[in-house]
């Protein structure tokens, strides 16, 4: 069934609150639950633990300067990493949103592992930063914290608003001169209270793509600009170059007058980046869950960005 989202017991381990996901996953709980209660529901109330990693050479076991990441709740190595590597728990993780929700301020929305447990995330909508296009196009803000227990990837807290009629995501930097959001390396240690500062900048954010999204959806296409776009945003590569046109900007011309909500900004460039994010988030790779991991943590944050910024570019 899954190639990304982890299955525990035959359940998978992913749990969300409010209307289905766009991706259709998870176990659906209560509403206005605690972080630590969204964790238990999703599964995730286990902890990791670095342990000596050996060689074995002529039968004896050798010491190799590195460290085997084990699960507790099944003893599962996630991956070996350095000594260096600092660990960040699930608990901690969530906890990250504790104030938040008893103040009122965000809500928990989902929460799931990825990768047979090498990406853990949760996410929380973030209440009275909503706004609306066109008199009914919603898009609400929400606050992605993703924990790999996995050597080389960095704690991540990105600001991702959503347009609510088709569920179309975005990634945007909480920081003004990071690419991707706020990044912590597991070599230094956590410090929850200095990414919230960093946070600060989130309504400026939300204000930032507000002032985007009405800009894009003010200014029309012609039909050599609309090819334009998505040729540029989709281009043909390597040995396919003698084809006029990717599969990938063939496909997202086809939908773009049936994706979900294509009535509002019709023949604006929103309608154009909108398509484009569509695309990547439910028709891009072959799995549900796939398309979930792609659109959050893998290729797709970078195409949807760019379809932004391409937008904005030549909205101009």
């Amino acid at each position: 069934m899954s190639h990304e989202l982890e299955m525990v017991n035959g359940v998978a381990s992913m749990a969300y609150s409010g209307n289905v996901p766009w991706h259709g996953l998870g176990k659906k709980v209560l509403p206005d639950l605690t972080p630590e209660q969204m964790l238990y529901e999703a599964q995730l109330d286990w902890s990791v633990e670095k342990v000596p990693a050996f060689a074995e050479v002529n039968g004896e076991k050798v010491a190799v300067g590195k460290s085997a990441l084990v699960r507790s709740s099944d003893s599962k190595v996630l991956d070996v990493v350095g000594d260096d590597w600092n660990p960040v728990q699930n608990a901690e993780a969530f906890g990250f949103f504790a104030d938040f929700v008893s103040e009122g301020n965000m809500e928990m929305h989902t929460a799931g592992s990825l990768r047979g447990g090498q990406m853990v995330w949760a996410l929380a909508k973030v209440k009275d930063e909503s706004f609306e296009l066109f008199g009914k196009d919603r898009v609400d803000s929400y606050l992605l914290f993703s924990n790999p227990h996995q050597y080389g990837k960095s704690i991540g807290v990105r600001f991702t608003p959503t347009r609510v009629v088709c569920n179309n995501t975005l990634t945007l930097s909480l920081g003004q001169n990071t690419k991707n959001g706020v990044t912590v390396s597991h070599r230094t240690k956590f410090n929850a209270e200095a990414v919230k500062e960093t946070m600060g900048v989130a309504s400026f954010k939300m204000g930032q793509y507000k002032q985007q999204a009405e800009f894009i959806s003010a200014a029309r296409f012609t039909e050599d600009t609309k090819v334009e776009y998505l040729e540029r945003l989709f281009p043909v590569l390597g040995e396919a170059k003698r084809k006029e046109r990717s599969k990938a900007a063939s496909a997202v011309l086809g939908l773009l007058d049936t994706q979900p909500g294509a009535d509002m900004g019709a023949g604006t460039f929103w309608q154009l980046y909108n398509g484009a994010t569509y695309y990547v988030d439910h028709k891009m790779g072959r799995t549900d869950d796939n398309r979930m991991s792609n659109a959050w943590f893998g290729s797709g944050v970078k195409i949807k960005t760019d379809a932004l910024n391409l937008a904005v570019e030549m909205a101009n």
